[in-house]
């Protein structure tokens, strides 16, 4: 496990990526996407297996007036050939240490209202609920 420094580590990570967002139009799109959000302090934590990229976290730290400081998760994903070997739970254990290690109240992140399967693994892995997100598609 490590976090992703280098562009080769990156374009690595985009067929996981795309499992979870599939609305990602192309591996230089995805690549050029996550330049720009690097420069908002956005990283990508990765779980390797035989030099393949299996699992994935991208993350942040954000602070607001809600939660003080808090370590935010875009993103978290297992290969789907790689389920069930409790990689998320691996990357949660990690990126719960590095938001302690940085004085962050919390550990956030969402989850579509019907994606049981994720809302079943957050509850298991001690996360709970705690609001609801509204927003609006702006065009």
């Amino acid at each position: 496990m490590k976090i992703v420094e280098t562009e080769q580590e990156l374009r690595a990570c985009y067929p996981v990526m795309k499992e979870l967002r599939p609305h990602l139009p192309s591996e230089e799109a995805f690549v050029a996407q996550i330049m720009r959000q690097y420069e908002q302090h956005y990283r990508i934590l990765a779980v390797w297996d035989e030099g393949e990229v299996v699992a994935l976290a991208g993350y942040r730290y954000q602070e607001n007036t809600v939660y003080g400081r808090f370590l935010y998760v875009d993103d978290l994903i297992a290969a789907e050939q790689h389920r069930s070997r409790r990689w998320g739970a691996l990357l949660l254990a990690k990126l719960t240490v590095f938001a302690q290690e940085a004085q962050c109240a919390r550990l956030v992140l969402d989850t579509g209202l019907t994606n049981v399967l994720a809302q079943r693994f957050y509850f298991r892995e001690g996360l709970l609920p705690g609001a609801l997100r509204f927003g609006k598609t702006l065009a």
